[in-house]
């Protein structure tokens, strides 16, 4: 089947979506339910994709997104039945009122329409992705990358029956086999179906998206997200929240990747950050100030390595003098994700909250909670680091548009 022709047929499905109501939920928690049951057939097509992987030399990190385990797959499963149980976003009231001349004007939720994914190594995102778009009233055309190809496929099949045993079109939800380039371009010039894409992955699938897309399209996740470490520090809490937002797992856009440490506490406290990443042999790029402090196992930064997602244990640091000088450095650097302060100082905590410009800024928390079911918001489809027309984790009320409803007893203009 041509991209064309899975365009046509999500447009159809679509319609059939917008007005689903119940079915949807029944949809979701049949989905779950069959993630679940199929979950050796899943594996085991995982795994086949985790062989190739090795066999191509594809780095730990990158494995490691694209793994699976019964554990994951329950997460995968979860997470449908959370969606399925938020209030259901089409049709809810927005605002509205009585005009002067008698129009009764109000504004209510409805979906996006046809809602087009590419995103890489990540099978989970085949499933998050459905489970949101179902909830929210948009079908949905995956376009997984070659690495998880075999996964995608299983996880695919088994929701789209059980989709359509639940009485909604198999057609919500469809994944594109070819993983050539010529499948992504046909993808990103799919302008008679599809409403908006979603790029999911690394710097350079975005920007190749939003460069080549002929579609409207919601920029996501690079994540070259900072923390600061403030003069008035709590130095144990600060090792802990650093260690936690790189290591915990550093294959996710919402890992840490730079280090900033005021000058008056770096003696103290970077001995100590260094001691917790050692445990997972985290390389440390670091300016003249961090070697001189910790001596020369640390590689030597370069400017490009404070612009890097790396992705990987490997994080960059540098000692600033201030505040305005570590908010002046991410304004530089960062990608608009997630940054966080580590401060005792309220007046630093505020400053740091009102200027830094991403879409999660954090005081004495880990960058790792950058997350739509962290947030509440159930499973989310990925960080969106734009400012229109959503940011932040896009959970279901991000995957909707707005239209007026205006009713009058015959006015005319």
């Amino acid at each position: 089947m041509t991209v064309s022709e899975m365009g046509k047929r999500a447009k159809a499905a679509s319609r059939a979506l917008a007005n689903a109501g119940i079915l949807k939920n029944k949809a979701l928690y049949a989905l779950a339910d069959a993630l679940e049951t199929e979950a050796e057939y899943i594996l085991a097509e995982n795994a086949k994709d985790l062989s190739n992987g090795e066999a191509n030399g594809m780095s730990k990190s990158l494995l490691d997104r694209l793994a699976l385990s019964d554990s994951r797959i329950k997460g995968m499963a979860d997470g449908a039945r959370q969606v399925a149980a938020l209030a259901d976003p089409i049709g809810t009231y927005i605002s509205g009122g009585k005009l002067p001349n008698g129009l009764e004007v109000t504004r209510v939720r409805v979906p996006l329409g046809v809602i087009g994914i590419i995103f890489e190594a990540r099978p989970n995102v085949t499933a998050d992705a459905a489970a949101l778009c179902l909830k929210s009233g948009n079908a949905v055309i995956l376009r997984g990358g070659k690495e998880a190809i075999n996964s995608n496929m299983a996880i695919a099949k088994v929701m789209r029956e059980a989709i359509e045993k639940a009485g909604l079109p198999a057609d919500c939800v469809q994944l594109i086999e070819d993983t050539t380039r010529q499948s992504s371009i046909e993808l990103m010039g799919l302008t008679e179906y599809l409403d908006v894409l979603i790029p999911r992955g690394g710097a350079g699938l975005i920007k190749a998206t939003v460069e080549n897309a002929k579609v409207p399209v919601i920029e996501t996740g690079t994540g070259n997200c900072h923390i600061y470490v403030d003069e008035f520090a709590d130095p144990s809490m600060a090792a802990e929240i650093v260690f936690n937002a790189k290591t915990s797992r550093p294959s996710v856009c919402n890992a840490a990747e730079s280090l900033l440490v005021h000058k008056n506490i770096a003696e103290k406290v970077l001995p100590l950050i260094k001691a917790e990443l050692d445990k997972m042999n985290v390389e440390i790029r670091g300016c003249e100030i961090t070697r001189e402090i910790l001596g020369e196992s640390v590689t030597p930064a370069t400017e490009e390595d404070y612009y890097t997602e790396f992705l990987d244990y490997i994080i960059s640091c540098k000692v600033v003098e201030s505040v305005d000088e570590a908010i002046a450095h991410i304004a530089e650097h960062s990608t608009g994700h997630s940054e966080c302060i580590v401060t005792e100082d309220y007046n630093n905590s505020n400053k740091f909250t009102s200027e830094v410009d991403s879409a999660a800024v954090y005081v004495n928390a880990s960058t790792r909670f950058t997350d739509g079911g962290e947030f509440g918001l159930g499973a989310e489809i990925g960080i969106s680091t734009q400012k229109l027309h959503a940011r932040g984790p896009l959970g279901i009320n991000e995957l909707t548009s707005m239209k007026f409803i205006v009713k009058g007893q015959g006015q005319v203009r």
